[in-house]
């Protein structure tokens, strides 16, 4: 579910303790769709999420640790839809990563109140073993295909994959953190971002060499 709209009433003091923990999850999405990741307390999350200041301790230590599963949730979404997009690099690895970037875009369009959780918390994803295994994931995906890339460039030396799969996410997280978010911080373009990011990634490819 996207958290894009803060008017969502669902039933969230509808919860009783049996389902505490994905209120409390539910309740910090809400708000960090309102204010921030950082723009909340634990106590306006429990008062969401209708229980008292007190419980949200069974669950979670303090608000930093119910941000950090917040972001470990929208990591593995974002992995899932990025690999979905890869789909093993059919039909060819140039297209696939077109995919690729365009699901990452959209990512940062519907579901920003995750992507605000994984980059905007200011948890780094070595806090948590499960924080740093979801990062991964979603980062194998774009090393993945710019591992596809090189392997297709016939001048040697080839650039190394991780430095291309990092120049390719740079890219791409910029242009979803400026210009394809669905929320305020979201700054006008008179194009698609789509169309910015192929044009961008086109010709970064063929600065390496990279066929058409």
């Amino acid at each position: 579910m996207s958290w894009n709209r803060h008017n969502d009433k669902r039933t969230r003091r509808g919860y009783h303790h049996g389902n505490l923990r994905e209120a409390l999850i539910d309740a910090a999405l809400g708000l960090i769709a309102q204010k921030g990741p950082e723009g909340f307390t634990f106590a306006e999350a429990a008062r969401e999420a209708g229980v008292s200041a007190a419980a949200p301790y069974r669950h979670f230590k303090d608000r930093e640790e119910l941000v950090l599963e917040v972001a470990r949730r929208g990591y593995q979404k974002f992995a899932e839809q990025l690999n979905k997009a890869w789909d093993d690099g059919k039909p060819d690895a140039a297209t696939a990563l077109k995919h690729v970037g365009q699901a990452y875009l959209e990512f940062a369009r519907s579901e920003t109140a995750l992507f605000n959780a994984m980059f905007e918390s200011g948890i780094p994803v070595s806090a948590d073993r499960d924080l740093k295994k979801a990062s991964d994931a979603a980062f194998d995906v774009v090393q993945t295909a710019a591992e596809e890339i090189c392997a297709t460039i016939n001048k040697s030396p080839r650039p190394p994959a991780l430095m291309v799969a990092l120049h390719i996410w740079s890219m791409t997280h910029g242009l979803a953190s400026l210009f394809a978010r669905g929320d305020k911080a979201r700054r006008s373009l008179p194009m698609p971002p789509e169309d910015l990011l192929e044009a961008g990634v086109l010709l970064y490819l063929d600065g390496l060499g990279v066929p058409r």
